[in-house]
Order: C-alpha cells, then structure tokens, then sequence
C-alpha cells in the first residue's frame, strides 16, 4: 500500500490546540528535551546520541515533514497563550490498513493537568472519523509503553486505549536495557468514551 500524503489538521480539545509543529516550535523543543523522562520514553534513540545544542534541531526536522510522509504529527499547545506543552503523534497511518501507532509526550509543567490523554483522545476521535469529512477513516490505533511508564499508562488508559497485553523484553534503552511493554489499543467502534479535563 502507498503511503498517504496527508492534510495538516488543526483541532481543538478544551483549551488546548493541536497543530503541525513549525520551526519557530524549536526553542519550546529544546527545553522539553532536558527533561529525563522526555529523553528516556519518547525522544528516540537517533535523537538522545546527539550533543544536546543539536537534539530539538534533530527531533523538529522529520516531524515538519511528517504529513506528507503518512504520519499525524501534532504539537498540543495551550490554545489561549500558544504555549507548547507536548505532542501527540499518529505514524504508520494507512501501513497497515485502517491502522496507525499513537505516541505522546508533556511537557513537566504540563503535567498532571490530563493534556496528554486530552489531546490523545482528540487526535484519536479525528483519526477515526470518515475521509469524506477529513478524518483518517481509521479503525484500529494502538500504541505501546514500557510497564515501569506507569504515567504513559495512564494517560492510554484514561483516552479509551484498552490493555491488550506484554510484549516481553519490547522496550530497548539506549543502553541497552530491555523493559516488558503493555501493548493498547482503540478502536472505531469502541464505546464514545469523553475524557475529563
């Protein structure tokens, strides 16, 4: 199957915005990519190897190019002062037909207010909506964590993504360590599910 180009989309979810990351989104990047647990769960081997005055460089420039590669990729800012406070990302889509693979991040400061399963949920919603009306036409969005991310689960659980089991030895750090994952997914016909701000 060819990969789809796909439509920048912009959505809103409460109080916060999903959008295609920008150049200007870099300096907001540099500062999420001090954070520890930014660095070990979602920031990407390729990108941790790098000196850090380059990792924001590194993470941004695929993700400018991501929709015209078939992946979703969304910066979630704070919609009334346009403050960066994470993303949410949907890759793969189409690879697999009707399927994607979800991924996220926060910000620390951002943390604790359910931005993360907010915005994972819109994007998810969106995704699963008919091409007709510019969503994805998806029907199944899974997505995997390291079970000592008990925050990652948290947020799968709380935006719909149902436990579907262990992936035994999936994760793999930097250095080496491997971690079991728990494995999520949603699906298009899964019970509306309304997640609290």
């Amino acid at each position: 199957m060819t990969t789809p180009r796909l439509k920048p989309t912009e959505l809103k979810a409460g109080d916060l915005l999903l959008r295609p990351f920008l150049p200007a989104d870099e300096p907001a990047i540099a500062v999420a990519l001090t954070d520890p647990q930014i660095l070990r769960w979602t920031a990407g081997n390729a990108v941790v190897q790098l000196p850090a005055a380059q990792r924001a460089k590194g993470w941004l420039e695929p993700r400018l190019r991501a929709w015209t590669l078939g992946n979703a990729v969304f910066a979630v800012a704070d919609l009334a002062s346009g403050d960066l406070l994470g993303s949410v990302t949907l890759r793969d889509v189409h690879r697999v037909p009707d399927q994607a693979v979800a991924a996220y991040w926060v910000t620390p400061a951002a943390r604790g207010r359910r931005v993360a399963a907010r915005a994972l949920d819109a994007a998810a919603r969106w995704a699963f909506g008919p091409q007709s009306a510019d969503g994805l036409g998806l029907h199944r969005i899974s997505l995997d964590h390291a079970l000592v991310n008990e925050g990652s689960c948290r947020v799968a659980t709380a935006a719909g993504f149902q436990l579907e089991g262990v992936m035994r030895e999936y994760y793999v750090e930097l250095s080496g360590r491997r971690h079991d994952s728990h494995l999520h997914a949603r699906l298009a016909t899964d019970p509306g599910l309304q997640v609290r701000a």
